[in-house]
């Protein structure tokens, strides 16, 4: 009969990497970069084997997150503009 040891929990941290590819190059919406990187984040105590994915996750989810709030600020700014240039003009 053959025993085997646990295997290393590796989960949280797979699943935030995941999560931060699939947000940079699909563009998944903002929902999905903050659950990725609470994931991370909480592989990062949890997972010691996962330390590297989790790593990962959390700079891509945090580049994804960076891109969506750069994306709402130009759109706030550039809607902001585009007001002020109708009321100055008078359209």
């Amino acid at each position: 009969m053959t025993t085997y040891a646990n295997a290393p929990r590796t989960g949280l941290g797979t699943a935030s990497l995941v999560l931060g590819i699939c947000s940079l190059l699909a563009g998944w919406t903002f929902f999905a970069p903050v659950v990725g990187l609470c994931l991370g984040i909480a592989s990062r105590s949890r997972e010691p084997m996962a330390r590297g994915r989790a790593g990962w996750g959390i700079l891509l989810n945090l580049v994804a997150l960076a891109v969506w709030i750069l994306v709402g600020v130009l759109l706030v700014v550039g809607g902001s503009v585009a007001v002020w240039l109708g009321v100055t003009n008078g359209r």
